[in-house]
């Protein structure tokens, strides 16, 4: 791997990847260090951070998509502890990526950082971001099947967790009226599909060989029947499966008279390359997701 080129900064070395133990039975992490570092290479600014400095606070708010001053960070050596309420919760190493999740889900950081050790970084605010993703898009579609593989465990820990009730996120306009409008186009402007109230669109555990994206009504979001998201208009599901084709992670059932239109994973896999846009929509939407149920996890409502 080249060295960094920081417009006469000093160069940084590639980060080695990051080796921590798999728990039995989870399967390996789909995120790869050296994709990341050529992303974050494209327009990432160089930041050293003290042993024992905070680089972000947990809470702290965002407003829209890469708030102000909001970034995303990339490790390249040293160590970062993430703690929520003074308690660790994870140790980010070199090579891996973090504040990623509050930064596109749009929602107030759920850790505080610090470095533990003298750390330099890689970061990206929301213009670097976009510049990165319009020359790697690759690194959206790595994203997505890492929030994936972390939705999946925690929808399967949620389930085990038996409860009866929980608070349901709401989805609306992860992709604006613009943007349906353009993928319509691009699929050939599909007649949409109807379900009528009560009425099962996909079944958790069956095949994914589409996503959808909701253009009238509402459908609720279940696993093992413990509703967890009810999807609006202009809002997605089923993407997921088309990430990494595993079967569907949940049951999706009409709440009300609802319209959809379906995206096949290799339109799917070309819009996400070719439309930057529409790659962030679907990471804004995953990243929620994430946040939403990691939440629930937490604080056992």
């Amino acid at each position: 791997m080249d060295d960094l080129d920081f417009s006469a900064k000093p160069a940084a070395p590639a980060p080695k990847p990051a080796v921590k133990p798999i728990p039995p039975g989870e399967p390996a992490s789909l995120y790869e260090p050296r994709l990341a570092l050529e992303f974050f290479k494209i327009a990432g600014t160089l930041e050293q951070f003290a042993a024992g400095k905070p680089i972000f606070l947990e809470n702290e708010k965002t407003a829209g998509f890469f708030s102000k001053g909001a970034r995303i960070y990339l490790l390249l050596d040293g160590d970062v502890t993430l703690t929520l309420k003074g308690k660790p919760l994870e140790l980010v190493l070199p090579g891996e990526i973090f504040g990623e999740m509050a930064a596109i889900a749009e929602v107030p950081r759920s850790a505080t950082a610090t470095a533990r050790k003298n750390c330099r970084v890689l970061s990206l605010d929301e213009k670097a971001f976009l510049q990165s993703l319009q020359q790697m898009p690759e690194f959206a579609l790595m994203l997505m099947s890492v929030m994936a593989q972390r939705l999946r465990r925690s929808v399967a820990k949620l389930a085990t967790a038996k409860k009866s009730s929980v608070a349901a996120l709401v989805q609306n306009n992860s992709l604006d009226k613009k943007m349906l409008v353009e993928l319509q186009h691009e699929l050939g402007d599909p007649s949409p599909t109807v379900a009528q109230t009560g009425q099962n669109v996909v079944t958790q555990g069956g095949t994914g060989a589409c996503m959808f994206v909701v253009i009238q009504g509402r459908i609720a979001i279940s696993v093992d029947g413990l509703v967890i998201e009810h999807v609006g208009p202009g809002g997605i599901f089923g993407e997921m499966a088309l990430v990494d084709r595993i079967g569907r992670a949940a049951t999706a059932t009409a709440e009300t008279e609802s319209a959809w239109f379906l995206i096949a994973r290799e339109p799917f896999l070309s819009m996400v390359k070719s439309k930057p846009a529409f790659g962030i929509a679907l990471l804004r939407s995953m990243a929620g997701r994430v946040q939403h149920i990691g939440s629930l996890l937490r604080d056992g409502s």
